[in-house]
């Protein structure tokens, strides 16, 4: 049989010690807790039986800390301190007014649909704090099943039992040449039109790399991929440089050295959604901020 976790055994009583201690006489540390005065009594001579030391040397109605006593107190305030620390952090974050949102999205929309989210959110929630995590698709779905995120903005909208999910908006996507290619000078092209060209595309797992793949796939073939990166302005660098071409979402500042072309067939766009762990209990900023999200269903991209 296992041995009895000391902090089950001692975590009730370690704030009563440390009243006692810190007043060295039972009645007032009593009238402090709110505890009749033989229960405070006991409960400390069940402390040092439990641990088979003497903390207190008792001189009539009042007591002395002994030397083990002396040592244990200071553990005992370091860990109520951190235990307040905790409790005042917990509750800061659930906090209607000043809480915490952990909230994932894609690096795509993190330099101008997130910002514009934010403002317009906080317009009426001010002091609500936001941890933010910028990640691929399924490296967010990870984190909200770690508890690590209350909510992600991702794409595809993840189909998961374990997961909540609803479309916001869709977003169309682009075939992104060379300002020099043989297709530079037209403005909307079928995608089967690229059958041969070399194409650069974000690494398997994400999101915008199954879209490619199933679009290129609709179109009659498999593209010939060159070059494989984790980030779509990297991609159209790659893509300025003469590397090859990539299917991609509209840039927040146009790039230099590209131009971006319609695709007409097949229907070229990417869904976006908003995901969370089913089941989830949601703190008060966490709610507000999902029902903000949720009422931008159809402009999260306008």
């Amino acid at each position: 049989m296992s041995e009895p976790s000391w902090a089950l055994t001692l975590a009730p009583r370690l704030a009563q010690f440390e009243a006692v201690a810190r007043h060295e006489h039972v009645t007032r540390a009593a009238q402090e807790l709110g505890m009749p005065q033989s229960t405070l009594s006991r409960a400390v001579v069940r402390l040092e039986e439990d641990l088979g030391v003497a903390l207190f040397a008792r001189h009539g109605r009042t007591l002395s800390l002994s030397p083990a006593g002396r040592a244990f107190l200071s553990s005992v305030e370091r860990a109520l301190a951190d235990v307040e620390r905790a409790t005042e952090a917990v509750r800061a974050d659930v906090d209607p007014e000043a809480g915490k949102v952990a909230f994932g999205f894609l690096h795509t929309l993190g330099s101008e649909t997130v910002p514009g989210l934010l403002r317009t959110f906080r317009a009426d929630h001010p002091k609500v704090r936001f941890q933010l995590v910028q990640n691929y698709g399924e490296a967010m779905i990870e984190r909200l099943r770690a508890g690590d995120l209350d909510l992600c903005l991702t794409s595809p909208v993840p189909d998961y039992p374990d997961l909540v999910a609803r479309r916001l908006d869709e977003q169309k996507l682009r075939l992104v040449v060379p300002e020099d290619h043989r297709l530079a000078t037209r403005k909307r092209i079928r995608l089967v039109e690229a059958a041969d060209e070399l194409f650069v595309t974000l690494e398997p797992g994400y999101g915008l790399r199954r879209i490619t793949d199933a679009l290129c796939t609709e179109a009659g073939f498999t593209p010939k991929v060159a070059f494989e990166g984790e980030e779509a302005e990297t991609l159209r660098g790659l893509v300025a440089a003469g590397l090859g071409v990539a299917l991609l979402p509209p840039p927040a500042v146009p790039r230099p050295g590209v131009v971006e072309l319609t695709v007409t067939a097949p229907r070229a766009v990417r869904e976006i959604g908003v995901a969370w762990l089913d089941g989830h209990v949601d703190t008060p900023p966490v709610a507000a901020f999902k029902k903000f999200l949720l009422s931008r269903r159809g402009e999260l991209l306008s």
